[in-house]
């Protein structure tokens, strides 16, 4: 059976990922250059899902004046390409890793979506959006789309593919939440930003988890960096927690883990695995300068070790 997923990232990177022993504020620091990579989180993960073997295509927008990274990616990967062109340079982001593995982002502006661009990519999208099992939207909004566009185009979408995974922050994550994504994925701090208070407890975390599922959402996934994370659904919830690894990157650690989220669910596998798995994906992705599985031994033996608890509350 062919399986087909979509993945579209409005505001993709240039990611351009460094290592430093410390950042020392106004004074030159040397940095030891770990990639530059043509990015973006739905890019992210269908790169993990087309090493796990799923047919994947990318969609969204690229800059017109700098868009041949990203061209050269498809086409080396087999991934199918419906980004839409428009003018300007899609934006550089700049992610420093520290020897405590603190991440410090320095993240630029890059090109600004016209009305015209933005009814060209909703007609587009929506046009080829029911031929696909799974569609993953993440990432931040670009210049120039308004939030009340977003959620329409969200709701539109919803109609046309019933399993819409939804990873995004700040206010996209609230107006895509509007259309009642079937699985979202936000990390600890964007699940209190939404819910307005501090989430201290697994508890807590839960609780709030909840309050989406009421607004409709069947499945809330939360990252919560090295401690692993947790999957709220009707099932339950379980806590995953990963084990320790040498820190090279967590520059996308939370996309590779949605690529396994999704792999698992494509799979039809149970919750408990799939979160396993996805757990094993985000693990392995810390640990090496860019995203991607190009061992499945490894990944195997990462599954093994990763630590996997039905959540009781007491």
């Amino acid at each position: 059976m062919s399986r087909r997923v979509a993945t579209i990232t409005l505001n993709p990177a240039y990611d351009l990922v460094g290592l430093l022993p410390e950042i020392d504020k106004g004074e030159v620091n040397l940095v030891k250059t770990a990639g530059l990579h043509a990015a973006g989180k739905g890019i992210n993960v269908a790169k993990v899902l087309k090493n796990l073997g799923i047919d994947v295509t990318v969609g969204g927008f690229l800059g017109k004046e700098n868009q041949d990274g990203f061209q050269k990616v498809f086409s080396e990967t087999g991934i199918a390409n419906r980004f839409q062109v428009v003018d300007g340079r899609t934006r550089i982001n700049v992610k420093l890793t520290e020897k405590t593995g603190e991440v410090t982002d320095f993240n630029f502006s890059g090109f600004e979506v016209t009305k015209a661009d933005w009814q060209r990519f909703v007609a587009d999208s929506l046009s080829w959006a029911g031929q696909f099992d799974m569609i993953c939207v993440s990432g931040s909004l670009p210049k120039g789309v308004a939030l009340e566009e977003f959620t329409k185009w969200m709701m539109r979408l919803r109609n046309e593919c019933m399993c819409v995974i939804f990873d995004s922050s700040r206010e996209a994550f609230v107006a895509g939440l509007k259309a009642a994504p079937w699985l979202v994925k936000p990390n600890h701090r964007e699940l209190e930003i939404w819910a307005g208070r501090s989430l201290p407890t697994r508890k807590d975390i839960v609780d709030a988890a909840n309050q989406l599922r009421a607004q409709g959402i069947a499945h809330v996934v939360i990252s919560l960096g090295a401690e692993g994370a947790m999957w709220v659904n009707s099932s339950g919830a379980w806590f995953a927690k990963p084990p320790q690894c040498e820190v090279i990157s967590t520059v996308g650690a939370g996309d590779s883990m949605v690529g396994g989220l999704i792999y698992g669910l494509m799979m039809s596998q149970t919750s408990e695995h799939t979160l396993r798995l996805a757990t094993a994906v985000s693990a392995l992705a810390v640990s090496q300068p860019n995203v991607g599985i190009t061992d499945r031994e490894q990944l195997a033996r990462m599954m093994a070790r990763v630590d996997l608890q039905p959540f009781k509350p007491e």
